[in-house]
């Protein structure tokens, strides 16, 4: 792509209207909040021609980096708003004059008005959510020693350094570093990155030459928390960098406060030197949570949905046990699981029986389920017809056997990962537009016909749970 922008003919085009504010809402939306504040809330729009938008940003490093990860989506967004613009050009908008000459550098001893590209964009991340705080964590057997040890980290830092916790997805280890980094950060310059973050970071600095500014933004913060530490693995000359940055920062008794999913023992790919500091502090683990932290969880969360939605629904408390027995893994998922029962009651304006939840937690839920086959499908189908298979399978369209025939079809299709025509060949081998067609009608039937509703969930209930009371 031709980065060079020339004055040449630029009164002979007319400009137009673009709502640059509308494309940035677009790119923030489609690329993520991280990367449209670390580059794309730096691009200013100049001008729109015949074909082509010209845009500026502050440096030349900044223009190749969004050039060689982020032109390509940028175009797309643009060109929903005008299909004609087929490029997109950067000029350089000078920070500052001297004379007739662009300075684009500043010299070591002046004072800098604009914050440095790597301080400004830790600066955008490292944001501490304020509604992870140490009042709203529920405690139970599982987690109370790891939220006991945190209370007395921020209490009294260095005490326990490193502190390391370790768990599984979603039991609430970022919740904790993040409580820590609330309490700490009222005194301390706290720094909040994960580790995925932080590498990227290192790169970066690597590429732009700023590794002075790197060390010295790390090796200055008085608390360094540092999420998911697991992924820190492999890149010797990034891990060397840590383990300086990490022996510094205990050198002047700052706190280190880390996060992973297993303990240090068990980290892959990591230095033995980097291991053994870790294991050198207090490491403390979370578990999976029990049936009372569960329950704790979801009454909860169940309250606080209620004052949101001032009582408009009920979650029933025989639903509410059934979350709290069926699923065990993480209280992320627990959460979740509340919040699509909260989803259905609003969209369909009603509680969903304990029947109902299982279908709509079934990826969620530790039920022993059937394994579901095309097999499976078709015999349950039948039975419920009351045909026989073979009438099913057979060529002929008589109505009393083409409903139940494509209500099959469709239970396939939504209830397997078969293709169209592997299930076209289980149905005597019918063609793929058989088997679309078959979709398409029950999808329309189930829109203004009740009964065809309440049938697909009786059967969709019967072949996942094997439920012989046929109800949902």
């Amino acid at each position: 792509m031709n980065n060079t922008f020339s004055d040449k003919n630029l009164n002979t085009y007319k400009p137009t209207t673009i709502n640059w504010t509308l494309i940035q809402s677009e790119m923030r939306s489609k690329l993520g909040l991280e990367i449209y504040e670390s580059w794309l809330k730096k691009i200013n729009f100049v001008e729109e021609f015949n074909n082509y938008l010209l845009l500026s940003v502050p440096t030349r490093f900044i223009r190749d980096w969004i050039t060689s990860r982020y032109l390509d989506q940028i175009l797309q967004v643009v060109k929903v708003h005008k299909k004609d613009l087929v490029r997109i050009e950067f000029k350089i908008s000078e920070l500052k004059k001297d004379g007739n000459k662009d300075v684009e550098k500043f010299s070591s001893n002046e004072k800098r008005e604009n914050i440095s590209f790597i301080k400004d964009s830790y600066l955008q991340y490292n944001r501490i959510d304020p509604n992870k705080r140490f009042q709203n964590f529920i405690t139970g057997l599982s987690n109370k020693l790891a939220y006991e040890a945190s209370l007395k980290v921020s209490e009294n830092i260095s005490h326990y350094n490193p502190f390391y916790i370790y768990g599984g997805v979603g039991l609430g280890k970022t919740h904790l570093l993040n409580a820590i980094g609330l309490e700490l950060k009222k005194k301390n310059k706290v720094m909040f990155i994960s580790a995925e973050r932080f590498m990227y970071q290192f790169v970066k600095s690597i590429k732009a030459n700023e590794m002075v500014k790197f060390k010295e933004y790390f090796r200055n913060t008085d608390i360094l928390l540092i999420d998911d530490i697991q992924f820190m693995n492999g890149k010797e000359a990034m891990q060397e960098e840590f383990f300086h940055t990490f022996n510094a920062l205990l050198d002047k008794g700052s706190q280190i406060i880390i996060s992973a999913d297993r303990p240090p023992n068990k980290l892959s790919r990591i230095q033995e030197r980097i291991k053994s500091r870790f294991s050198g502090g207090l490491v403390v683990d979370i578990q999976k949570p029990d049936y009372e932290l569960r329950k704790k969880i979801v009454n909860s969360k169940v309250e606080e949905l209620n004052n949101l939605y001032s009582e408009q629904f009920k979650i029933s408390k025989e639903i509410q046990d059934f979350i709290s027995t069926e699923i065990t893994t993480s209280i992320r998922e627990i959460v979740g699981a509340i919040n699509r029962i909260i989803s259905f009651s609003r969209i369909y304006n009603k509680i969903p029986s304990v029947s109902e939840t299982k279908v709509i937690l079934k990826d969620l839920l530790n039920l022993t389920e059937n394994k579901v086959s095309i097999d499976s499908i078709q015999t349950t189908v039948c039975k419920f017809f009351k045909i026989s298979k073979n009438e099913m399978l057979s060529s002929r369209r008589s109505r009393y056997l083409v409903r139940p025939r494509q209500t099959a079809i469709y239970l396939t299709k939504i209830l397997t990962s078969k293709s169209l025509p592997e299930i076209g060949r289980e149905f005597s081998n019918r063609d793929h537009t058989t088997i679309i067609h078959s979709v398409k009608t029950i999808e329309k039937l189930k829109e203004n016909d009740p009964d065809m509703v309440n049938n697909i969930n009786k059967l969709k209930n019967q072949i996942l749970y094997n439920n012989k009371e046929n109800e949902i």
